[in-house]
């Protein structure tokens, strides 16, 4: 049955894509008058139904003659932005020469996306993750439906000479985050009778990553101790010593080879050696929880948002942020204080994906490791299980101070509510999945 329903829902996917491209808004009138008509039209005795069946049929059918008959040699450039970010849109421009010998109107300009559609295993994985979550129909419309990567306005080119360039500016709506694909560009024009559009393809292969939603936050204090950092901040994101020093001394036995300033030792004649800097400085962790089910997918894609609203909120604070998850391996990238920007997290969290191949354990061992490093952590987990609380618990041993935020839906913030007190610590806070920048701005000092 569900891949029956699959099938069902390509083809009617593809049918309203394809008319609602196809047809004009006069088209969809001259269309449903069709049908209605059609059905009115059975009974012979209703000869003004019947007649303008007819009329409206043939209307229709020369429209659809005349536009499949459009042909059109054209060349399409396309200046895309380097990023864009999920609800936020955004403008480009893109240029069409025409070499035919005789001027164009009415010329429109359609973006072709890859398909957005799931494949027949990820329509049965939600379809059943949908029925154990929930029978509405507005959650099954949502999960089944609702695939659209972004939402691109037809353009609307103006007058091109014979052999002529013109420009249109195209306005996008990115609706999900991650690389989205450009497969090339429709022009289109509509028939005479303005019901039908004629349509040609010109292939142009191009990509826009789209970054994560960002969250106004409230006045963010990341509070923490300093600590000791060997090696200062080049040491901080690299693996191994740090090459940076501020001075040389005299070789002691124990001290590593690779630490000898040989250039300095060959003009003085005794091995020298580097001496790096070391610094006190703040440093948090941010760790966002992969590990979660396709019914988790829209909980999962706020926890990447939440966590981008933290992430960009590192240049204007005096210390390093840890960011840490887990996908194809364990990652922990490092930001802030110059060692890198903002924007290479946002580039990162736009491809993060969550995470089945591996145990929720594996992000544990890498906080763990982490821990004595950091002066604070936040934690942003997708649900509140005896594995969290266990990391939790971990890190609060180790003296590290925390702010939970569990993204849950509506279901699974009931459930936490009534948690007794003693399994719900007074760090924990719910962030319901539709009310999130609500519950951040609820959040009156946020402090770990």
């Amino acid at each position: 049955m569900l891949r029956l329903a699959y099938y069902l829902y390509r083809l009617s996917s593809s049918i309203q894509y394809r008319l609602g491209r196809r047809l004009t808004a006069a088209g969809w009138l001259a269309l449903i008058g069709v049908v209605l008509c059609g059905f009115v039209g059975i009974d012979l005795d209703q000869s003004v139904a019947s007649q303008t069946f007819a009329l409206l049929f043939c209307l229709l059918l020369v429209a659809m003659v005349w536009g499949l008959s459009f042909r059109g040699r054209f060349r399409v450039e396309r200046r895309l932005p380097r990023f864009g970010s999920v609800g936020r849109p955004f403008t480009y421009r893109v240029s069409l020469r025409d070499a035919a010998k005789k001027a164009r109107r009415e010329l429109e300009l359609f973006e072709d996306l890859a398909d957005p559609r799931p494949t027949r295993e990820e329509y049965i994985q939600l379809a059943r993750a949908g029925a154990k979550r929930s029978f509405r129909l507005t959650r099954t419309a949502t999960v089944f439906f609702e695939h659209r990567r972004a939402v691109v306005k037809a353009a609307c080119l103006p007058a091109i000479p014979p052999r002529g360039e013109a420009e249109a500016s195209v306005e996008l709506l990115p609706l999900r985050r991650g690389p989205l694909r450009f497969l090339g560009v429709t022009v289109a024009q509509s028939d005479p009778l303005g019901l039908f559009r004629g349509f040609v393809r010109v292939r142009l292969l191009q990509t826009v990553l789209i970054l994560p939603r960002r969250y106004p936050l409230p006045a963010v204090a990341l509070p923490g101790t300093h600590k000791y950092q060997q090696g200062g901040i080049a040491f901080a994101a690299s693996v191994g010593e740090s090459e940076e020093f501020v001075s040389l001394r005299d070789y002691r036995p124990g001290d590593p080879l690779r630490h000898v300033h040989w250039r300095s030792s060959a003009r003085t004649g005794r091995l020298e050696v580097k001496e790096f800097e070391d610094e006190f400085f703040v440093r948090h962790a941010l760790v966002l929880d992969t590990f979660g089910t396709p019914a988790q997918a829209q909980a999962f894609e706020e926890a990447v948002s939440v966590a981008a609203s933290f992430a960009s909120t590192v240049e204007t604070q005096e210390s390093l942020l840890d960011l840490m998850f887990v996908g194809a391996h364990a990652v922990c990238f490092t930001m802030g204080r110059g060692v890198a920007h903002a924007e290479q997290a946002l580039e990162i969290l736009a491809s993060v994906q969550l995470c089945q191949a591996k145990l929720f354990n594996t992000l544990q061992a890498l906080v763990l490791q982490h821990a004595p490093l950091v002066s604070g952590c936040i934690c942003i987990f997708l649900k509140w299980d005896e594995a969290r609380r266990e990391l939790v618990r971990e890190l609060t041993a180790l003296g590290v101070p925390l702010r939970v935020l569990v993204v849950t839906d509506e279901i699974g913030a009931r459930e936490l509510a009534g948690l007794p007190p003693t399994e719900r610590p007074a760090n924990l806070n719910v962030l319901e999945v539709g009310k999130i920048e609500t519950g951040l701005n609820s959040l009156e000092t946020f402090g770990l």
